[in-house]
């Protein structure tokens, strides 16, 4: 089974409600999509290590920035539509989004053209409010967002 961690990192925003930080999904297959398109900035990683270590290493690969210190909420586990299990913790964090220097990957572009390429891991980030979150988070990543919201009641 394939499994990845992740950390949301989520502010207070001027008017006190929530915001979260999502990633838009790099590669040609998400370039013009908006909603499903966005996820917490996560990884794979292997049995061998444990998931809050590769939440961690895996922030600093996608994003480009150490992972934010500070009190780390668990927000367990889903399931995504490929059969992923993803596990995320919540850290409460600011981070400016032009400072991000995304991870890239390779991928064979156009297809059966072979020719790589290689693209972002996330084209870019930013900061939404839990409603506008919803809307564009990767279906089974809602579920974050819900835990988080009852944990910050």
């Amino acid at each position: 089974m394939r499994r990845s961690a992740g950390l949301l990192l989520h502010r207070r925003a001027p008017g006190g409600g929530l915001q979260v930080l999502l990633g838009h999904m790099g590669g040609p297959f998400y370039s013009r999509r908006d909603a499903g398109a966005w996820t917490v900035p996560k990884g794979e990683y292997d049995s061998g290590e444990p998931a809050w270590e590769a939440a961690r290493r895996e922030f600093e690969e996608e994003l480009g920035l150490p992972p934010p210190e500070g009190e780390a909420v668990p927000l367990g586990e889903v399931r995504q539509a490929g059969g992923k299990l993803v596990t995320v913790w919540a850290v409460a964090a600011d981070l400016d989004p032009a400072t991000v220097v995304p991870g890239t990957f390779r991928m064979e572009w156009p297809p059966r053209s072979g020719r790589t390429e290689e693209f972002p891991e996330l084209d870019r980030v930013a900061w939404f409010g839990l409603d506008r979150a919803r809307e564009v988070i990767v279906k089974a990543q809602a579920a974050f967002l819900d835990r988080l919201a009852e944990h910050s009641h």
